[in-house]
């Protein structure tokens, strides 16, 4: 799984928890509906930091709460 994948993932599962649709995580977090569809998008290889920020601070959550999870932790390493 990439850091990408997993980001997604974690924020697919959050929503899920809370009963948030996408839309609705892009506006509580102050960004546009398609920056959020985007980051869903397959074809998108990067994903900003920022916007990874932003949508946080939408959910009322630290980076740190963010990335302490089993996706994040059973990631390989990149450099090989």
């Amino acid at each position: 799984m990439s850091v990408k994948d997993a980001v997604v993932k974690r924020f697919r599962a959050i929503c899920r928890e809370r009963n948030i649709k996408i839309n609705e995580l892009a506006n509580i977090s102050g960004v546009t509906p398609s920056t959020a569809y985007s980051m869903l998008d397959a074809s998108r290889r990067d994903i900003s930091l920022i916007t990874v920020k932003k949508f946080c601070d939408g959910l009322e959550m630290t980076l740190g709460e963010f990335f302490s999870s089993q996706e994040f932790d059973e990631l390989e390493q990149e450099i090989i």
